[in-house]
């Protein structure tokens, strides 16, 4: 029978209705932590959700954006003379280039010979395709199936060239123009009124906001790195661009800010660094030779970043009332406070929660009903017996009038009255 008595309790009171009931309490500490509260609450919302977030704004976060990069320098590699044309290659993707500093070289030969082993078969740890011939190797003391491939092999025959250190004064010019369809705004990177300031300017966040020109020693500097490890291993730098405009002022404050972070492993992995492979080819007396190039360097990784802002009534209308629904916080936490710590947390919680249901009213209605037929005997003349009219005769003189004429006893049953219906909707 317990459980279905907790069922029923459970069900009926799901359908009771609850209404706050206002209650002052008379305790400086309890009114000084709300008031505290009160005061973090709306300076959060004031300082960080409106002044700092910007909360009233429409947002829009992923705006269209188009890179464009060049890299300018010249250096010396013993007796030749390295450009553009030598050490940076094609963007492998959007918004990527390649610069090379060091690279292993592997030159000449083609090799085919018959086969006596199983032919067109390639070798999972091999280097080409078997010919099918079973031949000496290792001063003839094993033997080994014959392979077709480019000779000699990267591991036995490579040719190691200096890094380019050089190249810490090069140059890398960044073109960025973003868009933001919601606001129909366009911004640029630079200005399109000085176009020969570009020539010989480098960036600067103060003085040279608008000229996108970095020395790959300051981007290595700024992404933490030494230049001369990034020139023999190689290694990926991300140059983060960020747009953070602010619609409301004028669009031409809104100026984009780099950043420069390595993004691949270096932690003494085996495949730390960066490097790709690549083969010129050539012909000599009707024999075609290539040269396969292992070169090492830094990939720069343009990435584009946007958020812009303007005033809006929705988002303004939203976090105001969300600001107002959070400082009802307050109660909640001083009410838990002085039902659980306070001394006198038992009288607060009864006179904090009240049940009123409709037996109490039809209690109420009798009895206001015996005070109202009170009030109404009162105000009946007394019955006229030889002694009451006596009475009646004697003192009626002595009965004055109140202000609004009616006798005392009646205007006190009323005021009785009042106080009642009063205490009862209390």
């Amino acid at each position: 029978m317990g459980c279905l008595e907790f069922l029923k309790d459970f069900v009926l009171g799901f359908w009771d209705y609850e209404t706050p009931k206002v209650m002052v309490v008379k305790d400086r500490k309890l009114g000084v932590i709300y008031r505290a509260v009160q005061f973090l609450v709306i300076t959060y919302f004031i300082w960080h959700v409106f002044i700092s977030q910007k909360a009233y704004q429409e947002t829009e976060t992923r705006p269209e954006s188009s890179v464009y990069t060049e890299m300018r320098g010249v250096a010396m590699l013993e007796d030749s003379v390295q450009d553009t044309t030598e050490y940076v290659r094609p963007s492998e993707s959007n918004s990527i280039f390649f610069s090379v500093f060091q690279h292993y070289s592997v030159a000449n030969a083609n090799c085919t010979q018959d086969s006596d082993c199983a032919k067109g078969e390639i070798d999972f740890d091999g280097h080409g395709q078997r010919t099918g011939r079973c031949i000496p190797y290792y001063n003839d003391t094993f033997k080994t199936c014959e392979i077709k491939s480019w000779c000699p092999i990267e591991e036995y025959a490579v040719v190691r060239e200096p890094a380019l250190e050089q190249a810490i004064n090069f140059t890398v010019f960044i073109k960025n123009a973003i868009h933001f369809p919601k606001f129909k705004v366009l911004r640029g990177n630079i200005k399109p009124n000085k176009p020969k300031k570009l020539l010989r300017c480098h960036y600067h966040p103060k003085t040279n906001p608008y000229c996108p020109v970095f020395s790959l020693g300051f981007i290595a500097a700024q992404a933490r790195e030494k230049f001369s490890e990034l020139c023999r291993t190689g290694g990926i730098i991300g140059v983060f661009i960020n747009w953070k405009c602010d619609f409301d002022s004028d669009p031409s404050k809104c100026i984009p800010t780099y950043s420069f972070r390595r993004l691949d492993m270096r932690k003494n992995l085996p495949s730390s660094g960066y490097y790709y492979r690549f083969a010129k080819y050539y012909h000599k007396d009707g024999v075609e030779y290539r040269t396969l190039i292992k070169a090492y360097g830094i990939r720069l990784d343009v990435i584009v970043h946007g958020h812009a802002g303007r005033f809006s009534l929705i988002p303004t209308i939203i976090s105001t009332v969300t600001a107002m629904t959070s400082v009802g916080i307050c109660s909640i936490i001083c009410d838990w406070i002085m039902l659980t710590f306070i001394d006198k947390n038992e009288v607060f919680s009864e006179k904090k929660f009240d049940n009123v249901s409709q037996k109490d009213g039809e209690y109420y209605r009798s009895f206001s009903q015996s005070l109202q037929t009170s009030l109404l005997q009162a105000m009946a003349p007394p019955t006229r017996t030889s002694r009451t009219a006596c009475h009646y005769k004697t003192s009626c003189h002595h009965r004055k009038l109140s202000s609004d004429g009616m006798l005392p006893n009646i205007q006190h049953s009323r005021i009785l009255l009042q106080k009642e219906q009063d205490i009862f909707l209390s």
